[in-house]
């Protein structure tokens, strides 16, 4: 019997060419999911990426008393028949961190949610602070303890919140919250990020009443409980996985089509990438992208939206691992995200890490060896440093990049890269 786990193995590949389709954001879809607690009625949300976090969101909303059926391979239909339980199952929450964007649906319209403390990657310290001080702002009473919360309210109130930090789960729990709250909640700086802005449309599109949609400054006017209806609504497409695929073709060589890219929500990280010398157009449905002969060293830190988000740092990290000079990299939101750096020094990467900095000395290229995925966004990146590591690369741990990325692996060999799944 074979126990060997799933690894993906790349060799130095390039130029990389043709079209990639860019599928349905992993940071959206679970917080459209969850939003389907707030309403009776059927919801089919489409562009659905197929990654392992939309299946465990699902087991926890079937286990909440949601109904969920694939109505074709990026088409979901959830049906919320008004039978919902407000416990939600350890086994459930422990696996995703958006896991606990059911706590302000389920409190404002059932006036209660027992959750577990939400799981997800592991990168330092995401306290949710933020969501139980604006939540009890608003009447909620929320105990906590080693094992859960236990939030209730009769019924909430809108109050004026004032985030210390722009975080994207405080913002969507309040956000939901709010959407049944007597009166009118605000929330100042709000994080503006593109994924609150497509659940905002699909709350909108379900009756709700939202202004300053895509701004700092939200305005919630509650809505008589059950007054919001089920909806159809299209997935906006994700823009790290965009990211990745300009970084592979960055790192590889090559002239590719992102299609689906959406140059509007990665302004910051383009202008890096094209500081490094990738050239970048805008095409009518997505961006064209060439690699120059070698790219340039840069420095960034990362800032919440619109900065450089933390998300897309591995990849710039990659990239800077094999281009010219040297570049110094600032993380300003999680002080454990760096733990990928020992990864990309078993490739030979020339990297110094003191304190939230790191200074990348740009090597002339990588070698393949055994490396492990410690987490979503830098296990893609390390598929990335592959393309450009002379040997093979083999990638262990990869149920992390799979709840992350549709379909990595093939949207790569498509495109001529050298890689296969085993």
């Amino acid at each position: 019997m074979n126990n060997e786990s799933p690894r993906i193995i790349v060799r130095r590949s390039g130029p990389l060419s043709g079209n990639v389709q860019v599928p349905g954001a992993k940071n959206s879809v679970l917080k459209l999911m969850a939003a389907t607690l707030l309403a009776e009625g059927e919801f089919v949300l489409t562009n659905v990426p197929a990654i392992a976090d939309v299946d465990t969101m699902s087991d926890l909303l079937v286990a909440l008393g949601v109904k969920t059926k694939w109505l074709g391979p990026h088409e979901l239909s959830l049906v919320n028949s008004g039978n919902i339980s407000t416990e939600a199952p350890f086994e459930n929450v422990d696996k995703i961190r958006a896991s606990i964007n059911v706590l302000g649906p389920l409190l404002t319209h059932y006036g209660q949610a027992l959750i577990n403390w939400p799981g997800g990657d592991d990168f330092g310290g995401r306290p949710i602070d933020l969501h139980i001080s604006g939540l009890e702002k608003m009447g909620a009473t929320i105990e906590q303890n080693l094992l859960n919360i236990n939030a209730y309210a009769q019924e909430l109130h809108g109050a004026e919140i004032e985030l210390s930090f722009a975080s994207v789960g405080a913002t969507e729990n309040i956000l939901t919250a709010a959407i049944y709250a007597k009166g009118t909640t605000v929330i100042d700086n709000a994080a503006r990020e593109p994924e609150i802005g497509d659940l905002c449309n699909m709350l909108v599109a379900m009756g709700a009443q939202i202004e300053g949609i895509g701004t700092s400054h939200l305005v919630i006017h509650g809505s008589k409980k059950g007054s919001l209806r089920g909806v159809r609504h299209a997935v906006i497409n994700d823009r790290v996985q965009a990211a990745t695929y300009i970084a592979a073709v960055a790192i590889a060589g090559g002239d590719v089509q992102v299609r689906g890219a959406r140059p509007e929500h990665m302004e910051m990280v383009i202008n890096k990438y094209t500081q490094m010398g990738v050239s970048i157009y805008p095409q009518r449905d997505g961006l064209r992208v060439t690699a120059p002969e070698r790219l340039a060293a840069i420095d960034f830190a990362t800032l919440p939206y619109p900065g450089i988000a933390t998300d897309y740092k591995p990849l710039l990290v990659a990239m800077n691992s094999v281009a010219s000079g040297v570049g110094i990299v600032t993380e300003n939101l999680f002080p454990g995200r760096f733990r990928y750096i020992e990864e990309l020094c078993k490739l030979g990467a020339d990297i110094r890490i003191d304190g939230h900095h790191a200074v990348i000395k740009g090597v002339d290229h990588l070698i393949g060896t055994a490396v492990t995925a410690p987490d979503i966004r830098a296990g893609a990146a390390l598929v990335v440093a592959g393309l450009a590591a002379h040997g093979e690369t083999v990638i262990g741990e990869i149920h992390h990049i799979d709840r992350g990325y549709d379909d990595l692996v093939g949207r790569l060999s498509g495109l001529g890269a050298d890689i296969t799944r085993v």
